[in-house]
């Protein structure tokens, strides 16, 4: 039998079963919600696909009563993780009035709520970053013992923000994990015209702080290297950059093709490392996962997205009258 790698990182048998139930939870929301697209049903669609595991071990490591997340609109394993429901991620794709990201009133993957430790995201890319470190400067001046994620992609690594964020966090040493989703894609440029640095986690150097390079296929190594980073955030030792290598298996959004600038040979390819393909196996090789185990999962998650659709479907739209809710001071 294979070594128990999660044992060795301190994941119990449970707990990755319950990875995976997460994992297998997002990609059947985000399938279900690219159908509803092309039916005309829900008009945009950011995908999640081919990045679950590094959200999901990314999520295990954290305290969702006590820690802070600032995700970015690819993150809907992370958000499934701290409490946010197929259900919630229906009502927003539909722009109901239950949604609890914004009442109906954001794009998809514009994730947030008080209830969730969620900040609210907002389009441009990055803004986030900044907003994370506020947070945890926040915290330290009020005494409070809470860790700040935000996450990002390699493209938004770029960006004017991730640099100010990151240095302002080094140079106060501030609780925060800067995790870089790296699918190798900005929409429609490699990596290579994108960065001349060999990784992103060589960036960390400059600003004063530790960056790792993980496999971001794999949840019990992201696990791992998120877990050590929240340690050494809560011990007061400062910030942590950690790129999850990974990739994107769908277009960059419902509106996007693909075609254009990546071959149909090089996705292909990368399918065969689908993060849940790869978990499911491992799950099987320590014995902790068998048909019918995984034939109840499926059938769980199926009959959740099923009751999730319909309830956000029959649901009301928010009345014309909330438009300017929250736009204009009462």
């Amino acid at each position: 039998m294979t070594t128990k790698r999660h044992e060795e990182v301190g994941l119990t048998d449970a707990q990755v079963l319950d990875m995976y139930y997460y994992m297998l939870l997002a990609r059947k929301v985000d399938e279900r919600q690219w159908l509803l697209n092309r039916a005309g049903k829900v008009p945009f669609v950011i995908s999640c696909q081919g990045q679950e595991a590094a959200q999901v071990g990314a999520a295990f490591a954290m305290e969702t009563e006590r820690d802070y997340l600032c995700p970015y609109y690819r993150d809907l394993g992370l958000v499934l993780v701290f409490g946010q429901t197929a259900r919630d991620c229906m009502l927003s794709a539909f722009a109901k009035a239950e949604d609890p990201n914004s009442g109906g009133r954001q794009m998809p993957g514009h994730f947030g709520g008080k209830k969730y430790n969620i900040l609210t995201g907002s389009s441009p890319v990055t803004t986030q970053v900044p907003h994370a470190v506020g947070m945890a400067l926040a915290g330290r001046m009020q005494k409070k013992d809470f860790v700040v994620y935000t996450s990002f992609g390699e493209g938004s690594s770029n960006q004017g923000d991730f640099h100010e964020g990151a240095n302002f966090a080094g140079v106060h040493k501030l609780p925060v994990i800067f995790f870089c989703e790296n699918n190798k894609y900005a929409i429609s440029v490699p990596i290579n015209k994108q960065l001349a640095c060999e990784s992103v986690a060589d960036r960390a150097i400059g600003y004063g702080f530790p960056g790792v390079s993980v496999d971001g296929n794999d949840p019990i190594e992201v696990y791992r290297v998120t877990k050590e980073a929240v340690e050494r955030a809560r011990s007061g030792a400062g910030p942590t950059l950690i790129e999850a290598v990974m990739y994107r298996l769908v277009p960059h959004s419902s509106d996007d093709d693909d075609r254009t600038y990546r071959t149909r040979e090089e996705v292909e390819e990368a399918k065969k490392k689908d993060p849940l393909i790869q978990f499911a196996t491992y799950l099987k090789e320590v014995g902790l996962l068998d048909e019918n185990t995984e034939a109840d999962m499926l059938a769980r998650v199926q009959l959740e997205v099923d009751e999730a659709t319909e309830y956000a479907e029959n649901a009301p739209y928010p009345s014309p009258e909330s438009t300017l809710t929250h736009v204009y001071g009462e």
